[in-house]
Formats: C-alpha cells, structure tokens, sequence
C-alpha cells in the first residue's frame, strides 16, 4: 500500500483516458511518450485513437479512407450497425417452449444481432460466460450467415480508396492477408461481439471457437473489442484423430478456442484440475537463485539415522542441485535439535518456511534434502492442449467428466459430436460440423465457482451449450442458466434434417434440448426419492426444511413414510422467444397520407395480432428486466392484470412490475394495483376513454405510491 501523499494534482488526463477505455477498449492505442522517450530508448504511453472513437459516437459512417491497420473496408459501417437502433420486440411462445412458467432458460430465435441489442439493457453485466461458435471463413459452404465472405475486387478497391479517378493504383495493397476476402466476414463477427461485450460481468469470459483461416484475424479483432490485456488463451482443441484424405497441404486434426475476459484483474481464471489428496513438494528448486534460509529446530527426521551430525561447511548435492551447511548440522532422536542455516535455491521464502515448520509442514528427507507437507486444497490452471483422449491412459477417452480433474478423459472429438446427434435424433448427420457435449461442459467446469450464473450463446446452431449446461447442473448441483440464439436458417430440402421432419435448425436445437433434458432426468442418480429421517425427534407431518413429495401409508399402524426428494433437480425447461417487429403501429404519417382508414388506426396504437404476453414481455425489454422470472395473471373486478417478478409483502419487497392491458380500466382497479405499490405499473393507451382520465392514473399513483415508474403504451 502506497501511504505517501502525491503532492500533485491528479492527472486528469489518464483518469479520462481510463474512463474511456472502460467504455470503449477498442479505441485504446500506443503513442510515443515524446517527454520520457530518448535516441536510444523509445517509450509508449496509452494513447485515444481518436478516429475511432468518432466512429463509436456516431450513428453514421464517419468519411475517411480504410485500409489495414488492422482495419478492413466496411469496419465502420459495422460499428454503426452494432449502435444502430431497431424498432422490434420478442414475442413469448409458451406452445413450443418446456416448463415456461417454471423455467429460468432461454430459447430466442431470431438474427442475433438484433436480439442481442434487445437484449443488452435486460442482461447488461449479468453473463458470466458466452460460448459462441460462428461461421467459419472456409470459402465453401453456403450458410444464411454466409460461409464464404469475400467482396467484389472493384468494391474492395473502392472502398479503400486503391485508385484515383483514372484508375492507376495510388498505393499497393497487402495481397499477402488478401483482405477483401475477410471484410464481410470481419464486419459480421465485429458488430455483434461489440455488442456482446456489454452482456459479460466484470470477471466473465468468453469462449469463440474458430478454425486456422480466421484466427489471426479473430484475435486482431478481439484485442480492440475486449482488449489486448484481457487475452485468457488460445485453446488448442484436438478435433478428431485422422484428417481429411482430400487435404493438398497438410493434415488438420485441430481448432481453436479463444478467450478473452471482461476484465483481466476481475477474472478468476480457469481450472483444470483441483487436488486434495496430501503431497509433498521439494524446498529447492534449481532455476532459483540461492539464498540462505534458516530452519527452526524440532522439525522431523526421516534420515536412516536417529542420531546424526555434519559440520558447518558441509555441501549436500545430487546431480542437479545442492546446499551448504552455513551452521552445524545436529539430529537427535529423528528430530532436528538446532537451528540450522543452509543455503540453496530456495522454492520458499524465509517466512513461509518459518510458517511451514511451525504447523509441522517440513521435515528432513532421507537424503538430507527438505520437503514440505501440503495439504490445503491445490488450484491447477487448465492446460491449453486440449486432447481427444486424456492424461490417464487407464480412463476411456468419453469416461464421465471428473469435475476435479478436467485433463484425465479426452475433451472429444467430431465424431463423438455425430455420435451424440445420431443417438438423441436417431438420424445421422443431422446438422454438419456440431461440437461434442463434452468439450463445452469441461470450458464451462472450467471457470468455477460459476455454478449460479448465465451461460449465452447467440450462434447456438444445435444447441449443444445448452445441453453441457444442463449436463453440468445434473452432476454438480449447480443452478446455471442459458439463453441459445439462433436464427432460423432453413435446412436443404435434400438433407436428412428436412428428410426427418425438421425445417430449420431452430427445431433441431428446440427439440434437442427436450430430448437431452428427459435423458438426463432419466439417468441422473441423483434423482431419487429416499425416506425422511427426522434426525431432530420430529414426528411425520411436522414442519421440515425438507422437500416432501408423496408421503406412503406404511401400514400396520405405523407412521407414515414421508418421501424426500434429494435430487439436483437441474432445470430442463426452456422459453422460446421469437425476434418480430415491434408490438406498436407506425403511426407516423405525412399530411397528405391521412385518410378516415388511418385516422381510425389511431384509435389504438398496438397491432390486432398482439396478445397481453407480448405486450408484457416487450414491456420488459424496454424496462431492461430479465425474460426469466415468473409472473402471475389475476383478475380484478373484470380486468386481467399480469404480476412479473412477484415481491414479498412480509419481508417488505415490491412486484417488480404490475401491468393491465384491458380497454377502460376502471378507477377501483388502478387503485387496487396501486396500493399493492408495486416498482413499475403499466398500461395501454385505450385503457383510458379520455386524456382527463389518464392523467387520474398518474393522479392516483401520486396518492397511493410515490415511487412506482408508471407508463403508458
């Protein structure tokens, strides 16, 4: 800790440049520092790159060449595509969703982009972890979000300004990285990861699997979004065990997982393996430098002899390491007698070595060396090899995930991936290129601690993260959520997706998810109903923390046997949501395009086709709630009225919003709501016959609850 006063005004200048960076890190750069900079020895400072962050500020392209610096033609339009707001909602499906009042997942189908905006003020800081698997640049295949982006060379050429108006080049361009090629995909991927970025928690993380053809490129990007200091790793996944014969070059049996985190002081890193088993660790370590420690007497002899002694002066050494003796080396009865002060390279410091004596953690090896005893829980970082068959060569390659040791079984591999698909769908290839369960849930495992938190996916294809985290819950007890983007992309009519049923890969991943929710029910032994033992003294029907699920007539007189259900009970259910126009009519017309048709339109100012549950949904994204919490709908005198997020009157916490939607609510029923005092109250424009009685409501309000945010759609 710095206790000294600056005696200095602050740098306002840094400060500035710090809060900028907390909003904007992709417009962080490196400047020369011209003050503290010599001929000999130059010096960087942080720096604003100013261009850019007009760019970020505004909502049109701002003029100005682009080239590779890393840039690419179409980065600013993309920048405005990702700030650029959109007149849409989310409609609720309850039909095609599992669990919808009970469930806390997410299923949204719909171009992510778009619904990612939707979706920032509802869940901004609150993502833990987002595991994406775009498309990769491969130039081959044909996907809505299209696989092969690449530009016309007349529009690349224009674009960054290549020739003047007679056509001779007025500068030569990078044809080694051949750009125009990238630019379409680069946009793609830079809009929606700039808006992504606002989902993840201070210390969340994010996980993009990519392949060798944009790596590079994905990086570059990455660096200015999230941040060149807050680079995690650069996974290297071992994707299947033969390569493809067709290959020209070379054999590739890899991909790669970046990760990068929001914050690299926040992060807590990832775990590959957690050991509590009692070790012992070597004092000495060769690399380090030598130093001389002294060792408290009393610590334990295993040396053959009981009674020993070695002068001062001494030198004990192996092949590789070695100490000297600075005092007499005296032990009696397997027990250090004296303090002895040695030299070597030294693993520890001279007061953790006091500390390690003192709680009998060192003793004396046979050879005269030191070990300590270790015995707190140990913490190894997770590799970045990432095999398809693990470290233990007696465990099969898809043994069950060891949650404490993530590099015992293999992370799978493609063909476990189709494997998978095959058995839940009883189809094979279903969809090409799916990732296996496996890998996700181990990237999931890996950061823990995180066993309460929302796991995102907006490119979430069959929905595999959604099945790893529903995997993941069933065997650890944890409480993940997941929200699965998807658009979607319709299946050729010639696969054997559409040949079984399936017209998008929307209903692959929706059906999926069913699927593989019911078989983790199915095996999961933590599902189990065992008999209450009321260890207290407690008698059958008295109150209990525990969950009861059936009581059983024991017979005979007996008490009855009370069932408790002990299960993990990990949430299978999911609410679909599906990326629509807005709930609202375009009311806005010129004077000349009146008519009695249009007049008569603004007698309301919603669409016909929306119901109640649109409305109080599309209410939630405008107030920036979660689409996850429950909700309640009642009647008052002959009015619906929907509770979301229902408070707690006895411990004093508010509904979180009450809304009625009917024509001409009556006076007593807004007075109903708002006694119940509730954070947000809101209503329709024909709830009210007159503008007069509008202006009540806010009236009433002002009476019977001061802080409620009241609106009207």
């Amino acid at each position: 800790m710095n206790n000294k006063l600056p005696l200095q005004t602050p740098n306002l200048t840094a400060q500035n440049i710090d809060k900028i960076a907390a909003l904007f890190p992709n417009c962080i750069t490196e400047m020369l520092d011209e003050e503290k900079s010599t001929p000999d020895h130059k010096v960087y400072k942080r720096g604003i790159n100013f261009e850019l962050l007009k760019q970020m500020l505004s909502p049109d392209v701002v003029d100005g060449d682009e080239a590779y610096e890393f840039t690419w033609v179409g980065k600013k339009a993309s920048i405005v595509e990702a700030n650029k707001p959109i007149r849409k909602t989310l409609r609720p499906c309850p039909a095609e969703s599992k669990n919808w009042d009970d469930t806390e997942n997410l299923y949204i189908e719909g171009d992510n982009l778009e619904v990612l905006k939707l979706l920032q003020e509802s869940y901004l800081g609150k993502v833990k972890m987002i595991y994406i698997d775009p498309p990769y640049n491969t130039g081959t295949d044909n996907f809505v979000y299209p696989d092969d982006f690449t530009m016309e060379t007349s529009e690349y050429e224009d674009g960054i300004g290549l020739r003047d108006n007679d056509g001779n080049k007025l500068f030569k361009e990078n044809t080694r990285s051949n750009p125009r090629f990238h630019s379409d995909w680069c946009s793609m991927l830079y809009a929606r990861l700039l808006v992504s970025r606002n989902f993840l928690s201070e210390d969340g993380v994010i996980f993009i699997s990519i392949d060798d053809n944009e790596v590079s490129a994905l990086k570059s990007i990455c660096d200015e979004i999230f941040g060149a200091s807050n680079f995690v790793a650069e996974l290297v996944w071992e994707k299947k065990k033969k390569g493809s014969f067709l290959s020209n070059s070379i054999t590739n049996v890899k991909e790669y997982i970046v990760v990068y985190c929001k914050d690299a002081d926040s992060f807590e890193g990832l775990i590959g393996e957690i050991k509590t088993n009692t070790e012992t660790y070597p004092c000495i370590n060769a690399v380090n430098k030598r130093e001389l420690r002294t060792i408290p007497s009393g610590i334990i002899s295993k040396y053959k002899e009981k009674n020993f002694f070695l002068p001062k002066g001494t030198e004990i050494s192996d092949t590789t390491m070695s100490i000297v003796l600075h005092s007499d080396l005296v032990i009696k009865n397997s027990m250090l007698a004296q303090d002895l002060v040695l030299e070597g390279n030294w693993r520890y410091s001279q007061s953790a070595m006091t500390q390690y004596a003192k709680k009998k953690e060192l003793y004396i090896t046979r050879d005269l060396y030191l070990r300590r005893i270790v015995n707190e829980t140990r913490y190894k970082t997770l590799k970045d090899w990432l095999p398809r068959v693990g470290d233990d060569s007696d465990v099969s390659y898809n043994a069950p995930i060891d949650l404490n040791n993530l590099n015992r079984s293999g992370w799978g591999s493609n063909e476990d991936a189709d494997e998978e698909l095959r058995l839940i769908f009883g189809v094979q290839k279903i969809l090409d290129y799916p990732k296996p369960t496996r890998l996700i849930e181990k990237l999931l495992a890996s950061y823990r601690n995180t066993k309460d938190c929302i796991c995102l996916d907006f490119f979430s294809g069959s929905a595999t993260t959604a099945n790893a985290v529903m995997q993941l819950n069933a065997k650890d007890g944890g409480h993940r959520k997941f929200i699965m983007v998807q658009l979607p992309e319709l299946c050729d009519e010639d696969g054997e997706a559409y040949k079984a049923g399936y017209k998008n890969i929307c209903e692959i991943g929706k059906e999926r998810i069913r699927r593989a929710g019911e078989k983790i029910k199915q095996e999961d032994d933590c599902w189990k109903c065992v008999p209450l033992n009321r260890m207290d003294g407690s008698k059958p029907g008295d109150d209990t923390t525990a969950k009861i699920v059936k009581t059983i007539d024991a017979g005979d007189g007996k008490p009855p046997i009370e069932m408790v259900d002990i299960s993990k009970n990990p949430d299978v259910g999911f609410r679909v949501f599906k990326l629509d126009d807005t709930n609202m009519k375009d009311v806005y017309y010129s004077a000349e395009e009146y008519s009695q048709t249009n007049l008569e339109d603004l007698e309301s100012n919603i669409k016909e086709d929306r119901t109640d549950l649109d409305l109080l949904f599309g209410c939630l994204l405008d107030w920036g709630l979660p689409l996850s919490m429950p909700y309640r709908s009642e009647k008052i005198g002959n009015c619906t009225v929907h509770t979301y997020a229902p408070g707690d009157a006895a411990l004093n916490v508010p509904d979180a919003l009450v809304a009625c939607f009917d024509s001409n609510v009556p006076e007593n029923v807004i007075k109903e709501i708002a006694k119940r005092k509730p954070r947000r109250a809101v209503f329709r424009d024909s709830s009210f016959a007159s503008s007069p009685e509008k202006i009540n409501v806010f009236e009433i309000f002002k009476l019977y609850a001061q802080d409620t945010d009241v609106k009207v759609i």
